[in-house]
């Protein structure tokens, strides 16, 4: 299983994300986040093996992130 965090503020978006990935038999999403300040939480907590994350967000964006 490839463990997966998700990252978007546009909660329609990530609800996306999740539900094409989950769909996949090799992929675990296991987590969702919507800023930058709270990827770097959960990556550190987690340690996913993918982080599928948009550079651009209000407050803590992806790039700071990173």
């Amino acid at each position: 299983m490839i463990d997966i965090l998700v990252i978007d503020d546009h909660p329609i978006v990530r609800e996306g994300l999740v539900a094409i990935l989950e769909a996949q038999q090799d992929f675990n999403v296991i987590a969702e986040g919507n800023d930058g300040a709270e990827a770097v939480t959960l990556y550190r907590r987690l340690q996913p093996d993918i982080v599928l994350m948009d550079l651009q967000m209000p407050g803590a964006d992806g790039v700071l992130a990173i």
